[in-house]
């Protein structure tokens, strides 16, 4: 299997949609819209925020794999770091068929890479409780001083 992990480009916002709609369908949770009205909405999303999402996404034999997302964000400078850049991982998914065969790793370690090379200070993921195991071997730590509130709208 030849498998290929890439920087998106807008034009490969329809194909990440439909995986993210493939996700959610996978979980079985009912959408609120129609897969086409998602997709045109998705598109319209990943060229309104390619500033601070980036897609990566994995291709195998050709096809979409899966794909994660790095969410870019600016922290308020200090005396002592006046560029407090940082990102967060998000969106996570390789399709079903393909798990367990390094694809989730690669994505991950593209990230990473790009997060190297624009020198984030900080590369955070929020993840869900099967997925530990798969961070912290690749390097993710627990790191007791996050917090998080579960609803701050309300």
């Amino acid at each position: 299997m030849d498998v290929v992990v890439r920087r998106g480009v807008p034009e490969d916002a329809p194909g990440l949609a439909r995986l993210r709609w493939q996700w959610r369908a996978e979980e079985k949770t009912v959408a609120d819209i129609s897969r086409e009205s998602f997709v045109d909405f998705f598109t319209t999303w990943v060229l309104d925020h390619r500033a601070t999402h980036l897609p990566f996404l994995a291709e195998a034999d050709g096809r979409l794999a899966g794909m994660a997302w790095l969410s870019l964000g600016h922290r308020v400078p200090t005396p002592h770091a006046l560029d407090r850049r940082s990102g967060d991982i998000q969106s996570v998914y390789v399709v079903p068929d393909l798990r367990g065969h390094g694809v989730g790793a690669r994505l991950i370690e593209a990230i990473l890479a790009h997060a190297r090379d624009v020198e984030l200070q900080y590369l955070t993921v929020h993840s869900a409780q099967e997925a530990l195991g798969f961070y912290e071997r690749l390097g993710f730590v627990d790191n007791q001083r996050w917090l998080g509130h579960p609803r701050p709208s309300g």
